[in-house]
């Protein structure tokens, strides 16, 4: 885990800013100890929703997944970090692919009972949808794509698509 990862679970803005202003730890690095993680999986999980904010305008990417195949909007869903997921969806970020065992976020802010996740989800997956159709007919690039997670999943035999 590097400190960037730390700070982030921490909520530390001070020293994620300070970290990532001077280009001492990438915001896109998994921890191989802790399932691929990246610093934007930790905030997510822990509800920091403004380093949410600080890792994704400095270059930290949404779509990236975890071993399992969660993105933060897993982790923010599973914790009930509401803010979390209102900025994610906010941001265009995917809250509403679906893991290896083929649960979306909402599945398990279900699980977990967070009814106020599950309600925001239940909107969020539509305009989702309807946003990724309108960029595709407007030819807006999305980054909803996590190259190496998918490449480790056609060697591991798996065809994941969602």
């Amino acid at each position: 885990m590097t400190e960037l990862h730390q700070a982030a679970a921490a909520g530390d803005c001070d020293l994620v800013e300070e970290l990532l202003k001077n280009k001492k730890c990438d915001p896109n690095q998994r921890d191989l100890d802790w399932n691929r993680k990246t610093p934007l999986h930790w905030a997510a999980a822990k509800g920091q929703t403004e380093i949410v904010r600080i890792l994704v305008e400095n270059g930290a990417r949404p779509c990236l997944r975890t071993d399992n195949g969660w993105t933060p909007a897993h982790f923010a869903a599973e914790s009930g970090r509401l803010g979390v997921l209102r900025l994610l969806h906010a941001l265009h970020a995917s809250v509403d692919k679906e893991d290896v065992s083929g649960d979306r976020p909402i599945r398990l802010a279900e699980m977990y009972g967070h009814e106020d996740c599950v309600r925001f989800l239940q909107i969020a997956e539509m305009e989702a949808k309807a946003y990724r159709q309108t960029a595709v007919q407007k030819g807006i690039s999305l980054d909803e794509t996590d190259e190496e997670w998918e490449a480790q999943q056609k060697e591991n035999g798996m065809d994941l698509k969602k």
